[in-house]
């Protein structure tokens, strides 16, 4: 189904009619829309164009399948316990997909994977398990561009090979010492922003010229973080000056977003320079003010596990997805492998947008780009 615009389906799916070549009037931007006017059944849908599912085991649930018809995800991140061939996860991509396109929001789901390089990649299969090089490596090599190049093209080619479209990689922090957070697994190309950028940049442009869409992480940095400081477990907080944060920790970024990056994730990290307030993924300061402010980054903001330690502090699953759409993000990754999180995550949102906790306005604006985003992984 080719649209001239997601907001055309939006608006189609709002007033209940069919899509067509011109946007109903009052939605475009959501200014003359009432929020509270949205039928549940379809505040439903529009909130599931914002979560990312998971589940356990080789076999997704009924549930998963049924949230999907129903037109209530926007897709699924898969983890080493959903792999066990590559025929089995192809299949398994395939019946999502399918399932999908019989949704009343016919356009390819995201399925997402986190395919790093070394030690952290979740599919491990003959033919589907590249890039074998650690982002250390990368970096450390005689020309880290070429070698980043490489790296995306290997793991664009893992992911098709088993029918996913988008990998939650690259890493862009800037280490600071030897075996920090980020060092230990080899998940850093360097300690110089110059090379981490290189790097990153050539992995994001030819993975994505792959078509596999690529994600640059955890902005505005994980780089200064010490071993052991883990925002899956516990808060983190980064006590880095304002200008070394935009100097050296996003330098990457800048380059990731000229390469056209599709996705940016957040650090679930505490920058009190920045935001003194809130962990970095929830902050309207540094998503609206200074990643798309500043940096003028246009793509789609995908957050970390919802479920991080890091965000004990702010309620359940829905709780902190209501939370991260409203300070700027896109997608909710519901990773705790229970489909019921996302479904959590759906209902929790669909009664933020009727009940006007999250702006419909820019709800629909967050819903274009992930849609545009999903229309161009065909």
């Amino acid at each position: 189904m080719m649209l001239a615009s997601a907001v055309v389906l939006v608006g189609a799916l709002l007033t209940g009619g069919a899509a067509s070549a011109t946007p109903p009037a009052a939605l475009p931007d959501g200014s003359a829309a009432s929020a509270a006017a949205i039928p549940p059944q379809f505040a439903r849908v529009l909130a599931g164009q914002h979560v990312i599912y998971s589940y356990p085991g080789p076999t997704p649930p009924p549930a998963l399948f049924d949230a999907v018809r129903a037109g209530e995800a926007a897709g699924v991140i898969f983890f080493s316990d959903n792999i066990v061939s590559l025929d089995q996860i192809r299949g398994v991509a395939q019946e999502l997909q399918a399932a999908a396109m019989a949704s009343p929001i016919p356009v390819p789901l995201l399925l997402l994977t986190d395919q790093e390089g070394g030690q952290v990649r979740r599919l491990r299969l003959p033919g589907a398990d590249g890039p074998a090089a650690s982002a250390s490596r990368v970096g450390a090599a005689a020309d880290p561009s070429a070698a980043g190049a490489r790296t995306g093209h290997e793991a664009a080619s893992a992911l098709r090979s088993a029918g996913m479209n988008g990998n939650l990689a690259p890493v862009l922090g800037v280490h600071r010492a030897p075996g920090d957070f980020l060092d230990a697994f080899g998940r850093s190309y360097s300690s110089d922003p110059a090379v981490v950028a290189a790097a990153a940049g050539a992995f994001i442009g030819a993975q994505q010229a792959d078509g596999v869409a690529a994600t640059a992480k955890h902005f505005p940095g994980l780089g200064a973080a010490p071993a052991g400081a883990n925002t899956d477990e516990e808060p983190v907080t980064i006590p880095l000056d304002s200008g070394t944060l935009r100097n050296v920790d996003e330098a990457p970024y800048r380059a990731a977003i000229a390469a056209g990056v599709d996705m940016i994730m957040p650090s679930w990290a505490v920058y009190p320079a920045l935001d003194s307030g809130v962990p970095a993924g929830l902050s309207s300061a540094i998503l609206r003010g200074d990643l798309r402010g500043n940096l003028g980054y246009q793509g789609v903001i995908i957050s970390d596990a919802i479920e991080a330690g890091a965000l004990a502090a702010f309620g359940d699953a829905g709780d902190r997805s209501v939370a991260a759409l409203a300070a700027g993000q896109d997608l909710a990754l519901c990773s705790a492998r229970d489909a019921g999180q996302g479904a959590q995550a759906t209902g929790d949102l669909a009664a933020a947008i009727t009940g006007g906790r999250l702006n419909l306005g820019d709800v629909l604006a967050s819903t274009e780009r992930v849609l545009e985003l999903r229309l161009s992984l065909r």
